[in-house]
C-alpha cells in the first residue's frame, strides 16, 4: 500500500508492526490538533519560539547517514568507560555493542527498531506508558515520527555495575532527529544510562525519555545536551518510581540556540526516592528552558531537586519546578532548589518554584537565588598569583560542584569540568 503521510512513509521505511503504525497516526491527529504555543501559557510565557517553523526541517532517516564514525562520536564514546555502547549518526545505528555475560543474563541493549521487532511484547507493554501521546505539541509529533531510539531492560535482581552509552548525532542542516529513550529496570535490578546528543548545526533535536523503575530497583540516567549552538532543542522525559526503588535523573545543558525541557517524576511506590539533578552553562544569546515536576502519589516517598546555572554575555535560563503531594503521600519528604550564578549584568535567570500539598504530615522546602560573583572572591584568588581567567573559573566551578560530585559516572563530570572551561574561554 502506498504512503498517504509523513508517519506511513516512516513507519513503511521502517516494516513496523500495526500497532506501532497505529500510535503513530493517533499522535498525528494529536499533534494536528494542539495549538502552537503563543506565549499565553504560563509554561510558554518567558520562552518563545520566534522563528521556528517545522516544515523547514526534514526527519533524519538513516539513509544518508555515513558508515564511518564521525570523530565527534568517536571521542564521545571514549569518554565513558562502559559495558556497552549504541551510536547513531543521523538516525542510523552505527555502533551497538554490549557484553556477552551481561546478555546471557538477560540485560538487553539495543536500538528501538530492533527491540520493536525482536522484543515487541516488552516494547509494546511499556513503549508510551510513562509520556501520552497528547503529553504537548512537540511529544506528540516525536511519537509520530520518532526516527531513532534506544531500549534498555535489566531482568529481576541483574546488576549492571558500569555504565552504559549512547551517543546520538545529528548532522548539520535542516534536519529533526526525534530519538526516543525506554529504560526498565525489573525489581531488583540496577542499570545506568548515559546519553550524549551532539552536533546538530542548525537542525532540530525532539527527544522523548522514559524511565520505570521497578521494586526495590536501582536506576541512574545522565541526558547531556551539548548539541550545536545555532540547534532547536525540546525534550520531554517522564520517570516512574514503585515501592523502594531509587532513581537518579541528571541533565547537563551546554549547547543549543534554544532548548525547552519537560521532567516528569512520578513516586507511585511507598519508600521510592528519587534525585532530580541539574547543570546549565549559557552564553552568548543561548536560551535554555526546563520545567520540573515532583508527584508525590504514596506514602514515604523522598524527592531531591538541585539545579545549578552560570550565566554570561547575554544568556537567559528559565526554571519552573513544581511539587505536588497528593492525599495519600504522608510521611512525604520533598526538596527543591535552583541556584543561579550570573557572569553578565545582561545575562537573566528566573526562577518560579511552586508547592502544591495535600496531605498533612510531609516535609517540603524549596527556595531559588540568583546572583553576581562576589569582585572579592575574585580578588582574594588574583592576590594569590592566579589570572583573572582561571580565577573565575576557579569560582564557577566550585559553585557547580555540588551538583559534579553527585553525578555517579566519573567520565561524566570530566566531560563537564571540560566544559565549564570551555564556556569560560580557556
Amino acid at each position: 500500500m502506498e504512503a498517504t503521510s509523513p508517519v506511513e512513509v516512516v513507519s513503511q521505511a521502517k516494516g513496523e508492526p500495526a500497532w506501532m503504525l497505529d500510535l503513530r497516526l493517533r499522535a498525528w491527529r494529536f499533534f494536528e490538533e494542539i495549538p502552537w504555543p503563543t506565549g499565553s501559557e504560563e509554561t510558554w510565557r518567558r520562552t518563545r519560539l520566534t522563528g521556528l517553523r517545522l516544515d523547514d526541517y526534514v526527519p533524519v532517516s538513516g539513509a544518508g547517514a555515513a558508515d564511518e564514525l564521525s570523530a565527534d562520536v568517536r571521542k564521545a564514546l571514549a569518554e565513558v568507560e562502559s559495558a556497552g555502547s549504541l551510536a547513531f549518526q543521523d538516525g542510523a545505528t552505527r555502533v551497538h555493542e554490549l557484553e556477552p555475560a551481561l546478555a546471557s543474563r538477560g540485560v538487553i541493549f539495543c536500538d528501538l527498531d530492533t527491540a520493536v521487532r525482536d522484543h515487541p511484547e516488552l516494547v509494546q507493554k511499556y513503549f508510551n506508558s510513562s509520556v501520552a501521546l497528547d503529553e504537548n505539541k512537540f511529544s506528540a509529533l516525536h511519537f509520530a515520527l520518532w526516527t531513532s531510539g534506544a531500549f534498555v531492560y535489566a531482568p529481576r535482581n541483574v546488576v549492571v555495575d558500569r555504565p552504559l552509552q549512547a551517543v546520538i548525532q545529528q548532522s548539520a542542516g535542516r534536519f529533526a532527529g526525534y530519538h526516543h529513550t525506554l529504560v526498565v529496570t525489573e525489581p531488583g535490578a540496577a542499570i545506568t544510562l548515559v546519553e550524549d546528543f551532539i552536533g546538530g548545526d542548525r537542525g532540530l533535536t525532539n527527544s522523548v525519555v522514559e524511565l520505570i523503575a521497578g521494586a526495590n530497583s536501582q536506576l541512574n540516567y545522565l541526558h547531556l545536551q551539548n548539541l550545536a549552538e545555532t540547534a532547536w532543542n525540546f525534550s520531554t522525559q517522564r520517570m516512574r518510581l514503585q515501592r523502594d526503588s531509587s532513581l537518579r535523573h541528571f541533565i547537563g545543558s551546554w549547547g543549543s540556540r534554544l532548548s525547552k525541557n519537560w521532567l516528569n517524576m512520578e513516586l507511585l511506590g511507598a519508600g521510592s526516592s528519587g534525585e532530580l539533578l541539574g547543570l546549565y552553562f549559557p552564553s552568548d544569546r543561548q536560551h535554555l528552558d526546563h520545567h520540573t515536576n515532583q508527584l508525590h502519589k504514596a506514602d514515604h516517598a523522598t524527592s531531591d531537586l538541585l539545579f545549578k546555572g552560570a550565566l554570561k554575555d547575554r544568556a537567559r535560563s528559565v526554571y519552573q519546578g513544581f511539587i505536588k503531594v497528593y492525599p495519600q503521600a504522608q510521611k512525604t519528604n520533598a526538596y527543591q532548589a535552583n541556584r543561579n550564578l550570573m557572569l553578565s549584568q545582561q545575562a537573566r535567570a528566573d526562577s518560579i518554584p511552586g508547592l502544591e500539598i495535600e496531605a498533612d504530615d510531609v516535609r517540603c522546602t524549596h527556595g531559588a537565588t540568583a546572583g553576581q560573583v562576589p569582585d572579592e572572591y575574585i580578588f582574594y584568588l588574583m592576590a594569590r598569583g592566579i589570572d583573572r581567567a582561571n580565577a573565575e573559573r576557579m569560582v564557577v566551578q566550585g559553585f557547580l560542584e555540588e551538583v559534579l560530585n553527585r553525578i555517579p559516572v566519573a567520565g561524566v563530570k570530566s566531560k563537564l569540568e571540560g566544559e565549564i572551561a570551555r564556556k569560560l574561554g580557556l
